[in-house]
């Protein structure tokens, strides 16, 4: 009767617990751990309604309360999806939104163009310094990237390529160019090299098992329990101490440097912890907003096949466009001096355009001549911020070059360590080794 009396129960907890039954595409759980609806999203919201109340009597709100109502408005944003509804990322939204908006109002009148494409990307660094003061992840800059592209190519072809100025192998080698853009960045978009903790994949076999030991030597079905947790737990941590004591033994500094407390891992030679991702990555170079991920050993080659990519792609395509829109005309002086572009709409809309590809292209270009500078003497941007903090690198060309020193072996042999980044991740040269 027991046993019976038992069985029970544990059925009747599995029935009451939401994740544990089947969701429909309408249902989701919330942040709370509740089960929830897409059709109640904008039901039952307090924050919400606490900041309304107070905007309508002109009181302040807290900045707690900002970021609750951010929290529920992002937990509750989501699509009908097989097995559950599927959450939206927020951040993706504004570009799609306010990118059209702005360019097409920037079309109306020169002033206009002035004010809107001067105010873009005080915005955008405005957000960034946002998300990066408070370590945050967000898909903004990678949305705003791939829909500018995206617009920029719909732009060309409804305004630009029906004018008859722009013939089938122009258009077939910028289309290509796009692809090669999308292909390199769906490579930069990958692995940069992350570090596992070898104790991370322990504990996994570990959950996986359907039959364990308990702490008495039983044996146990089902997933194991928290006493068997702890132990892997314990062991990993001794081992964890056994390493750190040995290199201690050998060079405590080197080793308080290279290993990561957050990660519980000894880091190799270059190796930086990413507040961002809140994990190690394999000589990390910086954390790329425009591709929402580090650059580091294994992707770094190919974010600067895309930028390149881009910096071609972007500038034949400004090229085609201002030949279109200003004939008879340099390209440097049909961009400052195009009389008539005003006069009907799709010019203005095309010369608006070509000067917003303008300013990204212009920001994508100091990143490429940046990156190019430190591959040329064998630094990261990690090692050139953290030299300029402690004041031990050699500034050169008023701090446009910061050389460490440390790595550094000359040009030839600095582009040749880059050219083969990522095919022997196992084997560190003897120079590198801290």
């Amino acid at each position: 009767m027991t046993q019976k009396g038992s069985l029970k129960t544990v059925k009747k907890n599995k029935a009451e617990d939401p994740e544990l039954e089947p969701l429909c595409c309408c249902e989701y759980i919330d942040r709370n751990g509740e089960k929830n609806h897409v059709a109640a999203c904008l039901c039952d919201c307090q924050d919400l309604d606490e900041g309304c109340d107070r905007w309508i009597t002109c009181k302040s709100m807290q900045p707690e309360t900002c970021e609750r109502i951010m929290d529920t408005i992002s937990d509750r944003l989501r699509i009908p999806w097989l097995r559950g509804a599927k959450k939206v990322n927020i951040s993706i939204i504004p570009p799609l939104i306010l990118l059209p908006v702005f360019l097409r109002v920037a079309s109306w009148h020169f002033l206009l163009g002035v004010v809107v494409l001067t105010s873009l990307p005080v915005l955008a660094l405005w957000y960034y310094y946002l998300t990066h003061r408070r370590k945050e992840q967000t898909l903004f800059f990678l949305s705003l990237g791939l829909f500018s592209l995206g617009y920029m190519y719909y732009v060309f072809l409804q305004e630009v390529v029906p004018k008859g100025r722009v013939g089938p192998a122009q258009l077939a080698l910028l289309t290509c160019g796009l692809f090669l853009i999308l292909l390199a960045l769906y490579r930069a978009k990958k692995n940069p090299g992350y570090l596992r903790n070898p104790a991370s994949k322990d504990r996994t076999l570990g959950s996986s098992r359907t039959e364990c030991l308990n702490g008495k030597g039983q044996k146990t079905k089902g997933l194991p329990g928290a006493d068997t947790i702890g132990i892997l737990n314990n062991r990993t941590l001794k081992d964890d101490q056994k390493d750190s004591a040995r290199l201690s033994a050998g060079s405590p500094t080197k080793a308080k440097e290279d290993w990561c407390a957050k990660c519980q891992l000894v880091r190799p030679a270059r190796a930086w912890h990413c507040r961002i991702c809140g994990i190690c990555v394999r000589r990390m170079d910086h954390h790329c907003v425009w591709i929402n991920s580090c650059v580091g050993e294994s992707n770094h080659q190919a974010f600067i096949l895309a930028l390149s990519i881009f910096l071609l792609t972007s500038v034949y395509g400004i090229t085609l466009t201002l030949d279109t829109i200003c004939r008879d005309r340099s390209v440097f002086t049909a961009l400052f001096y195009c009389p008539g572009v005003y006069a009907n709409y799709s010019s203005a809309l095309s010369f608006t355009c070509v000067w917003y590809s303008v300013i990204v292209t212009a920001g994508m270009a100091y990143i490429f001549l940046i990156q190019l500078i430190n591959i040329s003497y064998n630094v990261t941007e990690r090692e050139v911020q953290q030299a300029l903090r402690q004041k031990t690198g050699r500034r050169l060309l008023w701090g446009l070059i910061v050389d460490t020193g440390q790595y550094n072996r000359g040009f030839l042999r600095n582009w040749h360590q880059f050219s083969t980044l990522g095919t022997h991740p196992f084997h560190d040269p003897a120079e590198d080794i801290v």
